[in-house]
């Protein structure tokens, strides 16, 4: 390799290899090596399909056959399984040298990403799981009234009310009214009912708020290294609280992606997290000094689905909806206070 080209290879975050056609690593770049976990001497002294996860290689084996008729890999997955046991994903770019049988590539850790599009999907299917049995209840519910209502509702319409002179009739038929009506309301009050219920059925754990930091941030923990952030933590005065364990993973997820997407270029990132017991009530407090919002402008829609504050290709407007949700429909509150350069803190007030 062009020693002027050593310094790049040498200092990128991101992982670079060249291997042969024979599919053995022939040099790795510290950044592979740290990833994955092994010696270069490790990597090199067996065949790269070795280091791919059972159910990825046979589809990674086509695209390496591709490779070798010199055609250029784009814009491919596949998972690799580290020494340590974990498995990670990573996004391939590779470009084949026929005449020196050689294939240049670069692979980007893009496990957090998989991790937050499963549990959107994930959210999804639970969102689509409500609607399919909202849609039940709408159908049973509308075939149980219909016919009162529309029964109520015709005789009301076949009685002519200017030959009505009798106050007691016209009285009742403004009951037959307010029946059909009430009818109506009944529908109302089922579905909302059905949303209550949905709600209120979050299975509560007792969540140790340091262990699902260490679990979270460990998953991440490449992402977290290439950002620089530094983290400031203080769970001494409430070290659990009673919430849904997934829906805790969640919140750091997206709380602490959300800061390395939106963290000021030149500023070093500082994320602190704390937790208290104030006036009996459990609270959780995140604070970054990123990019931040314009409260005045966008503080009604931060937690709107869709909603996208900075020019980021990767924001997709789903992390903070989730956030609201995951907290909310547990009974809890959560409040934001922000300003453009100087950061953001998330305040969370637990219902239990």
């Amino acid at each position: 390799m062009d020693h002027y080209l050593d310094p790049f290879f040498e200092l990128s975050m991101d992982c670079l290899c060249i291997a042969n056609f024979e599919g053995y690593f022939i040099k790795i770049n510290p950044a592979f090596v740290d990833l994955l976990g092994y010696s270069e001497t490790e990597l090199r002294s067996k065949l790269i399909s070795e280091f791919i996860y059972d159910e990825d290689k046979k589809r990674t084996a086509s695209y390496r056959h591709n490779l070798k008729k010199n055609k250029p890999l784009v814009n491919f997955e596949n998972r690799y399984v580290t020494k340590s046991g974990a498995i990670i994903w990573l996004h391939w770019t590779a470009i084949p040298v026929e005449k020196d049988k050689l294939v240049y590539a670069i692979a980007k850790d893009i496990t957090h990403k998989k991790e937050l599009e499963n549990e959107r999907i994930s959210h999804l299917s639970k969102l689509s799981e409500d609607n399919e049995k909202l849609k039940q209840l709408n159908y049973t519910t509308s075939h149980d009234l219909r016919s009162p209502v529309n029964n109520l509702i015709s005789l009301v319409d076949l009685i002519d009310l200017s030959k009505v002179e009798d106050p007691e009739t016209l009285e009742m038929l403004n009951y037959i009214k307010i029946s059909a009506q009430g009818l109506n309301d009944s529908l109302d009050t089922y579905v909302e009912a059905f949303k209550h219920k949905n709600i209120s059925n979050g299975a509560l754990d007792l969540v140790n708020l340091n262990s699902i930091f260490k679990k979270v941030t460990s998953s991440i923990s490449s992402l977290i290294q290439k950002s620089g952030a530094q983290f400031n933590i203080d769970f001494s005065n409430l070290e659990n609280v009673y919430f849904n364990l997934a829906y805790m993973e969640s919140i750091f997820l997206n709380f602490i992606t959300n800061s390395i997407k939106y963290s000021q270029p030149a500023v070093p990132l500082i994320i602190s997290i704390t937790s208290n017991n104030i006036n009996g009530k459990a609270t959780f407090q995140y604070s970054d000094n990123g990019l931040g919002f314009d409260m005045e402008k966008v503080g009604h829609l931060i937690f709107k689905l869709n909603q996208r504050f900075h020019n980021n290709e990767d924001s997709k407007g789903v992390g903070l909806y989730l956030v609201y949700n995951h907290v909310t429909s547990l009974g809890g509150s959560i409040h934001v206070d922000s300003k453009v350069n100087q950061g953001t803190t998330f305040t969370i007030h637990f219902k239990h």
